[in-house]
């Protein structure tokens, strides 16, 4: 069991490309005692797997799969949102949602399905044949409506093949988003457009609806100090207008103008 568990935290560390060194001064041990947990000479209480899944920034499904490895139960849960103890966190997203609108704002799991969604993200997308469950991933992959929709595909996907590796790598590895950038990439290259002038201060995805054009950018929230896995992967993402005419159009389209 022990061996099991020392294969897994090196496995981890090169994933976070730490030494022993680095691992055992981020966790307030000795090399010699990480030495020993990789090799299986020693055995790990349950509050050192925790502590050296915290130093390592192991995401809590896999801190289930260490804690098992080393011969203890799981620790953390992924809840549903109905759950009672649960409440008090599906009503903290329902606010943010609803007090974006007139602007778009979605809830997104790991694997970008949509959790929930705000009114005028509804008006948005629902046209475009999504809804809560269906993956956005998926809906710009496919070329359906969604994809046709932005006028600047490309440049939005160059975006997001970085993103998508950057949230895999946090995962210790995901295959559905590796596939997802490895599709994005071969569709619009790896190097990113060269441009003539200095890059702007953000990248604007450009939406065609209708006869307008809406122009956003987009912040994302997580929750923090949660130990619960589905809220630890969970991302809200709120979208702003990048320029004056978006803003009216939405406030226009929300009854606000």
């Amino acid at each position: 069991m022990a061996e099991a568990f020392g294969t897994l935290l090196k496995e981890w560390r090169s994933r976070r490309r730490m030494s022993q060194l680095d691992l055992a001064l981020a966790s307030n041990v000795s090399a010699r005692h990480i030495s020993f947990l990789e090799t299986g000479r020693a055995k790990p209480s349950q509050p050192m797997v925790l502590r050296l899944s915290e130093s390592l920034e192991v995401p809590r499904s896999n801190r289930n799969a260490l804690l098992n490895a080393a011969g203890f139960a799981q620790a953390y849960k992924a809840r549903r949102f109905d759950e009672a103890e649960m409440s008090d966190v599906s009503a903290a997203m329902t606010w943010m949602l609803d007090r974006h609108d007139p602007f778009p704002a979605i809830a997104l799991d790991r694997h970008w399905h949509i959790v929930r969604m705000n009114t005028c993200s509804k008006a948005l997308l629902e046209p475009m044949g999504i809804g809560q469950g269906d993956s956005l991933l998926e809906a710009f992959l496919s070329g359906g409506p969604f994809a046709a929709a932005l006028e600047n595909r490309d440049e939005i996907a160059g975006h997001m093949v970085s993103r998508l590796r950057t949230e895999s790598a946090h995962l210790g590895g995901d295959g559905v988003l590796d596939t997802a950038a490895d599709r994005l990439a071969a569709m619009v290259g790896e190097d990113p457009p060269v441009r003539e002038s200095r890059m702007p201060a953000i990248i604007a995805a450009r939406y065609r609806v209708g006869d307008v054009t809406l122009s956003m950018f987009s912040t994302i929230a997580q929750f923090g100090s949660t130990e619960d896995i589905v809220l630890a992967e969970m991302k809200i993402e709120l979208m702003f207008p990048a320029d004056e005419f978006t803003r009216q159009a939405l406030l226009a389209r929300a009854g606000h103008a």
